[in-house]
């Protein structure tokens, strides 16, 4: 187990929401009622939690890319800290409508700010009036602002990994509707026949989403780890190869093309040969066969 009962218990991942606010479709993941509040079965959330980490390594360690969303307060500055830390693309300030299902038109955006950006470095900037210059100063603000976490996303994620999946509704059906597998913390309010990976646990607590999230970058971060050391000892046994095949090439030289001509057209005239030494008591053999049966017509 990556995280303890335990810790799980001290984070309050266990604290669900009212039981009038509940959703039908988590009840597999309740353990009881208290005080009209629905206790969350934490033994359910480290199993899931344990699955979740090893699919996201997995995914890590292929080389795609994770994108983490948390546009509540409680979660934005943990998401994108521990987002930064494993070198991930995140959404904490608003998802933007089409962020996945319109993707070519916010890479354009992201081109856009980047665009603003050489003008700012190869003097432009000094041409244009101040009123300009400042309207293309916000606009570049307003971008990084939503869209400057994700500038090094230059492709569709192959994950999403969501922090409360009732707020984040619409990055679930966008992804829902590309095939892009959904990894969410899913709290008694939520529906979780959308999400491929559940977590069953406490979304609103800030400790209770720092311990998922520390959990499930830890395991991204050995996913990269584990795929810098296969990368090297491929690049290791190619150099190898490529020596040894240096090595093989000093003790037999290459044949240049006009020899091996020559010696293709010398093994060719010698099977021929071959052949012809082959086939010569065959025919003497049917040429003695044949001699009785003629002499016999001539009487």
């Amino acid at each position: 187990m990556r995280t303890t009962f335990d810790q799980l218990l001290e984070a309050g991942c266990h604290f669900g929401h009212l039981k009038r606010k509940w959703n039908p479709a988590m009840a597999p993941y309740i353990y009881m009622e208290r005080n009209g509040i629905h206790i969350i079965d934490l033994n359910k959330t480290a199993i899931k939690l344990d699955e979740a980490a090893e699919a996201m390594k997995n995914i890590a360690k292929s080389g795609r890319k994770i994108l983490f969303v948390s546009t509540k307060k409680q979660g934005q500055e943990i998401v994108a800290e521990k987002a930064k830390e494993v070198g991930m693309p995140y959404v904490t300030e608003r998802w933007m409508g089409g962020m996945l299902t319109n993707f070519p038109t916010i890479r354009k955006a992201v081109k856009k700010m980047s665009n603003i950006d050489k003008m700012m470095t190869d003097g432009t900037f000094d041409n244009i009036s101040k009123r300009e210059r400042l309207q293309i100063t916000r606009q570049r603000e307003k971008l990084e602002k939503n869209l400057g976490s994700i500038a090094d996303l230059t492709r569709l994620p192959s994950a999403l990994f969501v922090v409360d999946v009732m707020r984040e509704h619409i990055a679930v059906a966008e992804a829902n509707r590309l095939g892009i597998p959904v990894f969410g913390i899913v709290d008694t309010n939520s529906n979780p026949n959308n999400i491929d990976f559940v977590i069953p646990a406490n979304d609103d607590a800030a400790k209770s989403i720092e311990i998922i999230l520390a959990t499930v970058c830890d395991a991204v971060k050995e996913g990269l780890e584990e795929r810098k050391v296969e990368k090297a000892d491929e690049e290791a046994a190619a150099a190898q190869n490529e020596t040894e095949k240096e090595e093989n090439g000093e003790k037999q030289p290459r044949e240049s093309g006009r020899r091996q001509r020559v010696r293709k057209a010398t093994e060719k005239k010698e099977a021929e040969k071959v052949a012809t030494v082959a086939e010569a008591p065959v025919e003497e053999e049917k040429a003695a066969e044949a001699a009785p049966a003629e002499e016999a017509k001539a009487e």
